[in-house]
């Protein structure tokens, strides 16, 4: 039987509670639990409220993904961020991370399969946007409690078909209901189109991932994403 992980969640909103219900079926004690409330410019992240955690996951809000991380990596805590919305600030802190010898894996999206289509999706792009007469959009639905707009994943996506389509590719944003999350990219040209989507039906994708994230992550010493996670980058991570 395998060793058992300890856990610290920082946020305990919608996915901090997804994941403290799965963390135990996937072979993980959760130690400790961080919410906002006691966590005002990450000061609730000390070596002492990590009660000895060897990985901390954070789902919380762009303006405190930053600060939570420079206080986990201070405490020797590698930490796993699923927040999105704080891509300004990932250059200056991943730099941060490396000089302090920390760990830090951070990926707009953890679902498996929303990792895999972002390759299909580069190649598709590559092959319609050389082949002429298409034009692409990508359209992006999540819950109306999403705060960023497009989405992390949607931004993620739309560079990654960039690449083969050598130029940006509009996205439309919307918010309504309880959606986890639906992307589809669409080219569309005068006599057919194509259409590339992909549904996240449940949460628990993105907790599956987070946790198989944070368990890959133990004992690692950079800045990482979910194709080193996969194996599916061209180098060995950023460390």
């Amino acid at each position: 039987m395998s060793p058992r992980h300890k856990l610290a969640l920082i946020g305990l909103g919608k996915m901090g509670r997804v994941l403290e219900t799965l963390a135990p079926e996937r072979g993980w004690d959760v130690v400790a639990r961080i919410d906002s409330a006691a966590n005002r410019d990450g000061s609730g992240i000390t070596g002492r409220s990590l009660n000895g955690a060897e990985a901390a996951i954070d789902f919380t809000v762009p303006n405190a993904a930053a600060m939570n991380v420079r206080a986990a990596v201070d405490a020797k805590c590698p930490i796993v961020v699923g927040t999105t919305g704080w891509h300004d600030d990932l250059a200056a802190v991943s730099e941060w991370v490396r000089q302090r010898h920390g760990a830090l894996l951070t990926a707009t999206n953890f679902s498996l399969g929303v990792n895999a289509f972002e390759q299909i999706i580069t190649l598709a792009s590559r092959l319609l946007g050389a082949a002429g007469g298409f034009d692409a959009h990508l359209v992006e639905t999540h819950h109306a409690a999403k705060k960023d707009a497009p989405s992390g994943t949607a931004l993620t996506l739309e560079r990654a078909a960039a690449v083969g389509w050598q130029r940006e590719i509009p996205i439309t944003s919307i918010r309504t209901g309880s959606v986890p999350g639906t992307h589809e990219l669409l080219f569309d040209a005068p006599f057919e189109t194509v259409r590339l989507t992909h549904v996240a039906r449940d949460r628990r994708v993105f907790a599956e991932g987070a946790l198989a994230a944070a368990a890959w992550l133990i004992g690692r010493e950079g800045v990482f994403t979910m194709r080193d996670v996969l194996g599916t980058r061209a180098d060995a991570g950023e460390s």
